[in-house]
């Protein structure tokens, strides 16, 4: 046991400062978006955000800190680990759009698909799979996710119409195969 307790604390970062806040200190709030169906908690994370700036009100023990919360989160309790704070610094030129978004009590919210950007059928020894690349609001297209076609057709049916055109229409004429009637 002692020699595993070693092992461990030689891998530990000897440089790393505890961080530490004072009252009265703006910092942001890490939420976690989550993709997919909330209510079942099966929703895969994306990449984490900060939100806010929020007014530390005291310090709650070594590692907690309470913060002032809005009205509208009057919910979520206002004690949270030092790991989910990040200081803000102040810049005159930095402007902060606050988005309006529905947090629940474990600090994550729901993201709703934009738009799809490819489309690319992945082939396995004996099968295919039809898979779409996903645009996330709040995200960017770096942060594109690849997702399975069926489910996302099942999940968000609005996403593959657009304008009257059908996605996979949409897709075959790009690639040169056939044509779509317009009427009029």
């Amino acid at each position: 046991m002692q020699t595993a307790q070693s092992r461990q604390k030689s891998y530990a970062d000897h440089r790393r400062k505890d961080l530490e806040f004072e009252e009265g200190d703006m910092v942001f709030l890490k939420v976690t978006p989550l993709r997919g169906t909330i209510a079942a908690k099966k929703g895969k994370k994306l990449k984490p955000r900060y939100i806010g700036s929020y007014r530390i009100q005291s310090r709650v023990g070594t590692v907690a800190y309470q913060l002032e919360l809005p009205v509208k989160m009057s919910r979520i309790h206002n004690v949270f680990h030092v790991s989910l704070l990040k200081k803000y610094h102040p810049d005159p030129t930095h402007i902060l759009h606050t988005e309006d978004v529905e947090l629940d009590e474990t600090l994550t919210y729901g993201e709703q698909p934009v738009q799809i950007l490819d489309r690319k059928v992945k082939e396995l020894r004996n099968k295919q799979i039809s898979l779409v690349k996903i645009l996330w609001k709040n995200h960017d297209v770096e942060e594109a996710t690849r997702e399975v076609e069926e489910d996302m057709q099942k999940e968000y049916p609005s996403l593959f119409t657009k304008k009257g055109i059908n996605f996979e229409d949409e897709i075959a004429l790009r690639r040169g195969g056939y044509e779509i009637p317009v009427s009029l």
